[in-house]
Parts: structure tokens; sequence; C-alpha cells
């Protein structure tokens, strides 16, 4: 028979005790008098057989056994809040918290998201751009929009399409540089965001891809896709665009892809979402829209040769 478990109010106590290394704080975080934390605090150790703090004169320290016992108490108390946390949000279907990086949110979703809130007011959509990797339970997030190759352990997992990559400019430069060589000797803007692909999807790849031996490192370097995006629309220079990141410029006339040849990445968008989930309504309702917004710009890969970055051999 497993030994039975001391009071959850005790350990509760000790754990608030312990992470503050005062009573009086501890009782104040928990909203009890000092002295009742105190007596909560005496019954543990009378449970265990031990002392578990040192009393000083204006402080406190744990013992051996206080300092064995805290790391689990306060993991134990974490986990049995995100588990909390997690099986209250199940009854929640009017809350959806999406989370995106913020090249994608603020290129791709966030254009769109009028059409999602004019069709679904019943759902509170909330956002964070990161590129942070999100926990689930821990962040309290429902969806997640990923980049990269994946994959997905533990997770339900929907893959999208693969990226592609494509020169884009404003009218006023395609005016300028009208073939492929010409870009030679336009200003190159630089998207570093897709560094990590192996093979890299880049300036030289796509040259490579029209059959030009040609590997550019001069001109401006940008961490973030919609940064580099935002200079190529000011006129900087003509960027590397990927798909998702330059489709709503492209569409509105603000940018223009004048050559036909795009390279393709082996990394892809999914939506993700904890297992069992993912037929939720408000995240059903969310995966639906996010699939036929993407459905509706289909249209604009028909207009390239879309190459795939593995077939690209050196000019």
């Amino acid at each position: 028979m497993p030994e039975r478990l001391p009071p959850l109010t005790a350990l509760r106590a000790f754990d608030a005790a312990a992470r503050h290394m005062s009573f009086a704080k501890a009782a104040e975080e928990l909203n009890v008098t000092p002295a009742a934390l105190s007596f909560q605090i005496k019954s543990l150790e009378e449970h265990l057989g031990a002392p578990l703090f040192r009393r000083l004169n204006r402080a406190v320290e744990l013992t051996e056994a206080g300092r064995t016992l805290a790391p689990g108490a306060a993991e134990g108390f974490e986990i049995l809040g995100d588990a909390w946390r997690a099986t209250r949000r199940l009854q929640d279907n009017s809350t959806l918290t999406v989370t995106a990086g913020p090249g994608f949110t603020a290129k791709w979703l966030a254009p769109r998201l009028y059409e999602f809130a004019r069709a679904h007011p019943e759902i509170d959509l909330r956002f964070s751009a990161t590129l942070r990797q999100m926990d689930f339970q821990r962040d309290e997030v429902d969806v997640a929009i990923r980049f990269g190759v994946g994959p997905d352990e533990g997770l339900w997992s929907l893959p999208l399409r693969k990226e592609w990559m494509t020169p884009v400019m404003t009218p006023e430069l395609a005016e300028k540089y009208k073939t492929s060589e010409s870009l030679t000797e336009a200003p190159l803007l630089f998207d570093e965001s897709l560094n990590f692909l192996q093979p890299p999807c880049d300036w030289p790849a796509w040259f490579a891809a029209v059959g030009i031996d040609f590997a550019p490192t001069h001109g401006a370097h940008f961490s973030q896709a919609d940064h580099a995006v935002d200079a190529a629309l000011t006129g900087a220079g003509v960027v590397l665009g990927r798909r998702a990141m330059v489709v709503t410029d492209l569409h509105a006339g603000r940018l223009v892809a004048p050559f036909a040849t795009a390279i393709e990445t082996e990394g892809r968008f999914r939506f993700v979402c904890a297992k069992g989930t993912e037929d939720r309504p408000q995240i059903k309702a969310f995966r639906d829209w996010f699939m036929g917004e993407i459905d509706k710009t289909s249209y604009v890969s028909e207009r390239f040769d879309i190459i795939p970055v593995t077939d690209i051999a050196p000019p």
C-alpha cells in the first residue's frame, strides 16, 4: 500500500515558504495569516517526523529534508497547475490562442484576420507573434503555425505546401531590371530567416536555377522575412521573396515578380495543435478558414516554373 501523502494545503504552504524563504511573504501569496501558514508547515513537519526549516531570528533556511522536498513540491504544483489550466480550456469553446512567427503574422495572417472575425464573431481570437517554441499546456496556446522541416513529435500536425521563392520588387524597379542577368547589377536584399535550411534556398541557388553563376553577398541583410519585404516595398532593392510573405503585396500590385523561375524550399508551414484537440469547435473553424485562405492564393503558384532546390545543379 503506498504511503499516504500529507495534506495538499500543508505542501502548498511549504512550497510558498521555500520559494520566498519567508513565512510572511508566503502567507501574503496564499492570502492567509503568518500564524496559519506556520501551523500548516508545523503539521507537515510532524507528518514527516523531521524539521523542514531552521527558524532564525528574522529569517528561515531549509534543512536537508527541506532542500530535498522543495524541488519536487515546486514541480508538482507546476504540473498540477498546467493540467488544471488545460482542463479548464477544454470547457472554453469561445477563445482561441494562436502563435506564429512575427513575419508570417504581419504579412499573411494580419491582413486576413478581418474575414475570420467577421465569419466567426463568437470566437475571441488572440495572437502571440513569436519564434519561440511554445508549450501548448504551459503557454495556454491552442494552435501554432510553424515553419521548418519538422517533425512535430507528440502533436497533431497538418503539413501545408512547401514554400517557394522568387525575386520580387516594386514596379518601378522592374522597369529597370528586366532580365535575370540584369539582377547581377541590382541592389539585392537578403532574407536570412531561412539560413537554417539545407540545402540553402538563397540568391546563389536562384541564380543557379536560371543558369547564372553568381553568388552575391553585398547588400542589406535582414534576420526577419517581413523586414526584408518591407525594404523591398520602399524600393530599396530586390528581395528573394517567400510565397507566404509576398503573396498579399503581389496581389495588391505593390510588388511584382517579373521572372518565371521560383525555387522551392525543403521547409514548409504546418498547422499544429495538441493531439485530441484538433476537432474542438474553435480550432476546426480556424483550420477550415486557414486552409481556405491558402487555396484562394494557389493561383499565384501557377505563374512560375517551380524548381525544388534539391534539383538545382551548379551552372
